[in-house]
């Protein structure tokens, strides 16, 4: 998953905190991390051609720099200073992102800036204060998750200071997800909608998914494609089983359910559901058998699952088959692909998500 989160505070800390800001130590920290962030990037030939640069880590490097290449050329996407720059942070993620949401609705809660607009997560560099701050939402009533973040986009506003730059938290990624993951964070700077999290991260996801088969289909090596193949068989399996608990929480939250007009009867029916989510993961996992440490990120989701991961989860494919119908009605043109997304996104939020729904059912 990739956020926005801390972009707006860096455009606009200073701007808010002269008339007072009760945000301060978190705008603080968003820039101060961001701004850390730039000044460990360096040119990719740099590392390229340094003597302390490991093979493994060139090799990569020079492998996103193709990858850099054909996102422009083939899809489309941005030609600028983005991804052309690398940094190690020497942490496992850029950012930790939280989100929350009610005990009994997927409804995410919002944070809302004066850039990017209303959000449905907020983003840490640090991740302890952002535990703290779910430890805070749960003390309020929420449901809270952390998840680690490998990216993010700052929405091609930083490209004047170098753009956003390659991190040690993805480059290591196999071919296939480190293709997907450029084409995504890219895709943010050709669109990008305030308040509509889910209009934004399915927009992505549709254009990481559809990059990523082109790429593997014409650039990739016969392993590779095999390697990715065998991965996204196992996590699209896992996008099944989510999506239908997230369906039976959504009736039981909405009532639809037989027993569900009280608490007490929505909590049980909760409580079975998640129960019966574990299990049928257990069952799935013991189907794909290999190394258990290939399906830990698997592992901690499901153990931590709640209102709020499945919540968060549905901002990034709940529009993607509108968004691939899409793309299929304009022939499969990039540009008018764009151009199509971007006249969507002129309407009011809840008409552009029924047209996409509307799509993925024709």
């Amino acid at each position: 998953m990739a956020s926005l989160a801390g972009v707006a505070a860096l455009a606009t800390a200073a701007a808010l905190c002269l008339s007072g800001c009760a945000n301060l130590g978190y705008y603080w920290q968003s820039a101060a991390g961001h701004l850390g962030m730039l000044q460990a990037a360096r040119p990719v030939s740099e590392w390229l051609d340094g003597a302390e640069t490991p093979e493994r880590l060139k090799d990569k490097l020079q492998l996103s720099q193709r990858i850099r290449a054909f996102a422009s050329q083939e899809l489309g996407l941005p030609d600028n200073a983005s991804y052309r720059r690398y940094a190690d942070l020497r942490r496992p993620a850029v950012v930790w992102n939280v989100v929350g949401a009610p005990a009994y609705s997927l409804t995410l809660k919002t944070w809302c800036f004066p850039v990017t607009g209303c959000v449905g997560y907020r983003g840490y560099f640090d991740e302890a204060d952002a535990r703290a701050e779910a430890a805070d939402l749960r003390q309020q009533g929420y449901e809270a998750s952390v998840y680690p973040v490998p990216a993010y986009s700052t929405l091609g506003w930083m490209n004047w200071a170098g753009g956003d730059p390659l991190l040690n938290t993805f480059i290591h990624y196999p071919e296939g997800e480190l293709a997907r993951l450029i084409f995504h964070e890219l895709a943010h700077q050709v669109l990008y909608v305030q308040n509509d999290t889910m209009f934004n991260e399915s927009f992505a996801t549709a254009v990481e998914r559809l990059g990523g088969r082109r790429w593997l289909a014409t650039h990739a090596s016969e392993a590779a494609r095999q390697e990715y193949a065998q991965f996204d068989a196992r996590r699209r399996q896992f996008r099944q089983l989510t999506q239908a608990t997230r369906e039976r929480l959504k009736a039981i939250y909405e009532k639809k359910v037989p027993g569900t007009q009280d608490l007490a009867g929505q909590e049980a029916l909760k409580q079975e559901t998640m129960a019966d989510f574990r299990a049928r993961y257990a069952r799935l996992r013991d189907s794909w058998g290999g190394d258990p440490a290939r399906w830990r990120n698997f592992d901690r989701w499901v153990a931590e699952a709640n209102n709020a991961s499945f919540g968060a989860q549905a901002a990034y494919d709940e529009l993607v088959p509108g968004f691939e119908a899409l793309f299929e009605r304009e022939g499969g043109n990039w540009q008018r692909f764009y151009d199509a997304a971007k006249a969507l996104a002129q309407l009011p939020k809840p008409r552009r998500h029924e047209k996409l729904k509307e799509m993925a059912g024709a």
